[in-house]
């Protein structure tokens, strides 16, 4: 029987690459995001190897996560795989001159979006006494780096939320990771510096990045292991990084 997967921020990023390799390794598919053009677009690369269901919400809205989820056709209900990837950084300012606005959007986008995807998804995994939850951290979870505060402490509490699901669902034999990405190049740096491309470029200049497809090529790895197995914590730096805020670049 084919597997099933939910991804969140599905229409860029890691999310798509991870769609993506899912499919070519014949997994079924919901695809979740805000951006509905991407979404289908997605879909129709990727419909002629699996099955595809598109929901589009914002994971920061509760009602919105729960009546979508509630609302996925018959033939997606059985979801095997949650990959929690929805998430966002705002800005990169020092504590005292952070915008309230931008640390709203991190904390319900990183740490309640989560909390409310995984609420909706766990009681048909509980029921089966089955299923994997894959948390999209970050190194911002491990290092705290300067300016990085609010973004950090988001990412901190994905790493305990991870570990608190793995304990609370170790009773029900539902396996629980997470995956720390460095430097991945993405949309990421653009939505931070709210679409200054110039100094977003800049960020992934003088070395080579993370590619969105060596993030998902790692996640199918940890899904596809035996059930007995659970890489549960896992950091991925690109080679020239060593650290949140040392990174070898060109000269």
């Amino acid at each position: 029987m084919s597997k099933t997967a939910l991804i969140t921020g599905a229409s860029s990023g890691i999310g798509k690459a991870t769609a993506q390799i899912f499919a070519k390794n014949a997994i079924n598919l919901i695809i979740c995001g805000r951006r509905l053009e991407k979404l289908q677009a997605l879909k129709e690369e990727l419909a002629p190897l699996v099955k595809v269901c598109i929901l589009t919400f914002d994971v920061r809205d509760r009602n919105a996560v729960k009546t979508a989820i509630e609302g996925i056709p018959e033939e997606f209900q059985h979801i095997d795989i949650l990959i929690n990837n929805a998430g966002n950084a705002h800005g990169l300012h020092s504590i005292q001159e952070g915008s309230l606005d931008d640390w709203d959007a991190m904390i319900d986008g990183n740490v309640k979006g989560l909390l409310y995807v995984s609420k909706a998804v766990l009681p048909q995994m509980i029921a089966r006494n089955a299923g994997f939850i894959v948390n999209i951290g970050s190194i911002a979870g491990k290092e705290v780096y300067p300016n990085g505060n609010v973004y950090c402490a988001s990412k901190f509490a994905v790493n305990a939320l991870n570990k608190g699901m793995r304990l609370d669902l170790n009773a029900h034999n539902i396996r629980v990771a997470a995956i720390h990405p460095g430097l991945v190049e993405t949309e990421f740096s653009e939505v931070r510096f709210k679409g200054d491309t110039e100094r977003a470029s800049g960020v992934y200049q003088g070395y080579k990045a993370l590619q969105p497809e060596d993030i998902a090529d790692i996640i199918h790895f940890v899904v596809t292991r035996p059930y007995h197995v659970n890489i549960e914590d896992l950091i991925v730096y690109p080679t020239a990084q060593a650290s949140a805020t040392i990174v070898k670049k060109d000269a």
